[in-house]
């Protein structure tokens, strides 16, 4: 429980957007927790943005509404804002600020952490290594997500990027160990969050899963504190309880959006396409909060997912995100507009740690030979696709049209799947054998001759 000091203070000078301006204070800091009570006896909760000489800058968590500023008494607690940590967040389903809305009592632990975390030591930090496993095949078989890894998914508006993201948290796996799944929501639809609850049911009723859900009607400052929640949850169920978490963050765009609005309510000279000058600081001191540390059981590992508005891989966002994270999975809109889910493009996807957490001892031995293999099948189908459509497929060479039978084969013999599919490895990697066998022998050069032997290639 926080020790909330004795003195409360009266001289609210302004309320702007969801912010409080308190003046004459002393002994405030920097991200202190506060409590605000409104002349009803109302009570309200907030953070410490900023503080100049005898003023304090408070981003109310609750918004400002209804509130008198002559009538309302601010307290400051001394510290950061804390929160109750441990097992009692599994099978929970609470709103961005960490309060209940499945109708249980508050969430209690035998100890409390602060919200605002840190990255890990880099001195401490032990490499990521044996893989998360998804039941999704391109993502399983392509680009292996790692345990400890930052693998963001970027989509676009109207791809099914929630979807896959509720599959990946029902699905995911750690090959027998224990396994848990933080959700955190952010800017979702009432439709939206109906979806994700009732897709995860099933995990959380298993006492596998924590669900933060923020819908776009809430206070745009809880949507700030729902990923810092739902990190802080996991790091302690992974780094003191041993277990294995996968995060998965969504929408990140709507987190970077209330970022903005709230540093133009601040009056700050913004930046690129008026976001604030520190974005990639502030992603970065979430996506930087995963990993394994050495000596400590346990893993965390941070799935973002964030739209790119008209699709624009160059936006801040994305671009800030690919600067700070370990690859990408990228949505194609071409693979969705022909029925295809889930519409992975695998040639702009990339998993930098796939090495580290795939292949002999980890995965199978014949897993990082075929994914590099048909990645680069999937190259040339490409550049076949681009010369069949300037000179028509009638002039291809036999071999050509053959890397045009493996390109739909792809499509819809190994990336298709339906939404609650979960694929073991085994079957993913025996549907990427199935494709590369469209090819002649000749053109599989990347796999060892007593794989092909093993699996009939001719």
């Amino acid at each position: 429980m926080t020790a909330w000091g004795e003195v409360e203070y009266t001289d609210v000078r302004e309320l702007r957007g969801p912010l409080l301006v308190v003046g004459r204070v002393t002994g405030v800091g920097w991200d202190e927790f506060v409590r605000i009570t409104l002349d009803s006896g109302e009570q309200r909760h907030g953070l410490v943005l900023e503080v100049d000489r005898d003023l304090a800058v408070v981003q109310v968590l609750e918004d400002t509404t209804g509130m008198d500023p002559a009538a309302t008494r601010v307290a400051f607690a001394g510290t950061p804002l804390r929160i109750p940590v441990g097992t009692g967040w599994l099978g929970r389903v609470c709103n961005g600020r960490g309060e209940p809305v499945d109708g249980g009592p508050p969430v209690f632990g035998s100890t409390d952490a602060a919200v605002g975390g840190a990255p890990i030591n880099p001195v401490r930090r032990r490499p990521p290594a044996e893989p998360v496993l998804t039941g999704v095949a391109a993502i399983d078989v392509l680009t292996t997500l790692v345990r400890g890894q930052k693998l963001p998914v970027f989509s676009a508006a109207g791809l099914p990027h929630l979807e896959l993201a509720v599959q990946i948290a029902a699905q995911s796996n750690c090959g027998g160990e224990t396994f848990s799944v933080v959700f955190a929501g952010m800017g979702l639809t009432h439709a939206d969050a109906s979806f994700v609850r009732d897709a995860l049911a099933e995990r959380a009723g298993a006492g596998e899963l924590v669900l933060l859900l923020n819908t776009a009607d809430d206070p745009v400052i809880e949507r700030l504190l729902t990923p810092r929640l739902a990190l802080t949850v996991a790091e302690h169920l992974a780094f003191d309880q041993g277990r294995h978490v996968l995060v998965v963050m969504t929408d990140m765009t709507a987190y970077a959006e209330a970022l903005r609005e709230v540093s133009a309510a601040r009056g700050e000279i913004p930046a690129r396409r008026a976001y604030p000058g520190y974005l990639y600081s502030d992603l970065a001191s979430l996506y930087e909060r995963c990993g394994r540390i050495v000596d400590r059981p346990g893993s965390v590992t941070v799935l973002p997912v964030l739209t790119m508005p008209a699709g624009d891989i160059t936006h801040p966002v994305p671009d800030l995100t690919g600067y700070i994270t370990e690859g990408q999975i990228v949505l194609s809109q071409p693979a969705h507009a022909r029925g295809v889910y889930p519409p992975v493009d695998a040639l702009s996807s990339l998993s930098r740690l796939m090495r580290k957490g795939a292949g002999p001892g980890r995965t199978r031995d014949d897993h990082l030979d075929v994914a590099a293999q048909l990645l680069a099948a999937l190259a040339r189908a490409r550049q076949v696709r681009e010369l069949a459509d300037l000179i028509g497929e009638s002039a291809l060479s036999p071999t050509d049209r053959r890397y045009l039978a493996l390109d739909e084969a792809y499509l819809h013999r190994f990336l298709a799947q339906r939404a609650d599919e979960n694929l073991l490895l085994d079957a993913a990697l025996a549907r990427a054998w199935n494709v590369l066998l469209t090819l002649p022998r000749a053109q599989l050069p990347m796999i060892p001759a007593e794989l092909l032997d093993l699996h009939g290639a001719t």
